[in-house]
């Protein structure tokens, strides 16, 4: 029976080294979705945009992997205490990382729309500034992850005000060109909604940040966000929006 220790942890470090290899594998195809997708806005590049739509299968499916694997460890190793609180939050992670390639996707359908209308001046450069802060959040929060960083999680945590902040004043830039020539409304309701997927991306590498503040210290942060955002603009009524996951 002394023997039966070492063994089971050997056994549950071995099945957990296979869920986070999962973990780190979706949340770099989840960073490289983040990029392209502003990218093909930016460039109006419709094959890019495919490409960001076709891969969010591979990141469901590696979302069901991690689900299925857990599932497993629970069942099989019954972990307490630490362990327990290790896999609770690797569930929590990949759900975050599967609706964050979710609003790429709806970034990625939305520039299809976009390439038929006149480009806003300015607009996409900065979309692709605000999902670049997002992506490095979010490279940062698995990174956190991986070192059991908690105050680099906490770091990005604070940074997600400054995307909330960017989102704002984009919000305000795209109200200016609508109330200057209406037959900008479209387009800009267009970005509008991508500029909010974005802000939701980053909601949502917050939320990851959070989880790792939990695996390590076993409590949730104490500098719980203020959310920045304050436009009366809402997206109520968008498919895109709201969920996360569109058509």
């Amino acid at each position: 029976m002394m023997a039966a220790g070492p063994h089971m942890a050997s056994a549950f470090d071995r099945d957990l080294e296979g869920v986070q290899a999962l973990i780190m594998k979706m949340g770099g195809l989840v960073e490289v979705a983040i990029t392209d997708s502003a990218k093909a806005l930016e460039t109006r590049d419709e094959e890019l945009a495919e490409k960001v739509r076709r891969g969010d299968a591979v990141i469901d499916g590696l979302e069901e992997q991690v689900n299925e694997e857990t599932s497993r460890v629970l069942a099989l190793r019954q972990p307490t205490a630490v362990d327990l609180r290790v896999i609770l939050s690797v569930m929590k992670i990949s759900s975050n990382l599967e609706r964050i390639g979710d609003y790429s996707k709806n970034i990625a359908k939305r520039s299809g729309v976009l390439l038929q209308m006149t480009p806003i001046e300015g607009s996409s450069g900065a979309i692709r500034r605000m999902a670049r802060e997002v992506e490095l959040m979010l490279k940062d929060a698995l990174d956190a992850y991986i070192q059991r960083d908690a105050a680099l999680a906490h770091d990005v945590i604070h940074r997600d005000r400054d995307v909330d902040q960017m989102y704002n004043a984009l919000f305000r830039e795209f109200l200016t060109f609508m109330m200057e020539d209406p037959r900008h409304i479209t387009a800009c309701m267009h970005l509008h909604f991508i500029a909010k997927n974005i802000e939701r991306m980053g909601d949502h590498v917050t939320s990851i940040a959070e989880q790792v503040v939990y695996l390590v210290t076993g409590e949730a942060p104490l500098d719980m966000r203020d959310k920045q955002d304050r436009t009366a603009f809402e997206t109520h009524g968008d498919p895109a929006a709201g969920n996360g996951q569109g058509n």
